[in-house]
């Protein structure tokens, strides 16, 4: 079901006219619901509730070929487990981390949903990747957009590992999707060289239930390649919205 449709009535006072010839149908109308209240049980839903369109099609099949990615990031496809752990460090977090402050957490995978699917293209001359992922996710954009605004700078340990994370929103977001965001992160360990230093350049979008995220992240004083990251955005969103 696309959506919910909820009718709106104009209240009818005892003053207005014609309201003897309806108070006999409102008054029948009132008893058959609380006839109906007391047998109805479970959880009320909102009416406020929003509706996600479902992409129809595995997350698998919509995510592109490693053949569409750039000749200079062969590409391949990863299994559900490496994808889920992927998927993870691309966020600067990774799963089982611990955050500060808490409220910067990401969201961890609902259980016993699809997984992540995720193809990464390596370019070993300049030591960076370039990776897409498709998830399902009913959450919008905006949420993501209004957390990382309160996130840019967050602590975080993982396995006794520290480091700390820093992420900024870019002016301009990706066209050809339901809504969209663009920012920079960088990832900083607490002990070791400059050479392990993480950045990324990540384009986020959302079309129906179906989060399409494509990062560009590289090591050291390398920078991203977000003219790469731009066209496999492009070719990503067209496949899922052309499912």
């Amino acid at each position: 079901m696309d959506g919910v449709n909820v009718a709106r009535t104009t209240p009818i006072r005892a003053g207005d006219p014609g309201s003897r010839r309806w108070w006999p149908v409102l008054a029948a109308v009132s008893f058959a619901l609380t006839g109906c209240a007391q047998s109805v049980s479970g959880t009320p839903v909102a009416e406020s509730a929003v509706s996600v369109r479902r992409i129809e099609g595995s997350l698998a099949e919509l995510l592109p070929e490693p053949s569409r990615f750039p000749a200079r990031y062969p590409a391949v496809v990863l299994p559900p487990q490496a994808a889920t752990a992927a998927a993870g460090d691309l966020d600067g977090v990774g799963a089982g981390a611990t955050v500060n402050p808490s409220t910067c957490t990401p969201p961890e995978p609902e259980p016993g949903g699809e997984p992540a699917a995720v193809a990464v293209g390596t370019d070993d001359a300049s030591r960076s990747t370039l990776t897409v992922e498709l998830s399902r996710s009913a959450e919008p954009v905006a949420a993501l957009r209004d957390q990382l605004g309160e996130c840019g700078l967050i602590q975080v340990r993982r396995a006794g590992a520290a480091s700390t994370v820093t992420t900024a929103l870019d002016r301009v977001s990706p066209a050809g999707t339901d809504d969209a965001i663009a920012l920079r992160r960088t990832v900083v360990p607490e002990v070791g060289g400059a050479g392990l230093t993480q950045t990324m350049q990540t384009s986020i979008g959302q079309i129906g239930d179906v989060r399409i995220t494509v990062t560009s992240m590289t090591f050291g004083a390398g920078q991203p390649d977000t003219a790469a990251v731009d066209e496999m955005f492009a070719t990503t969103a067209a496949a899922v919205r052309g499912s």
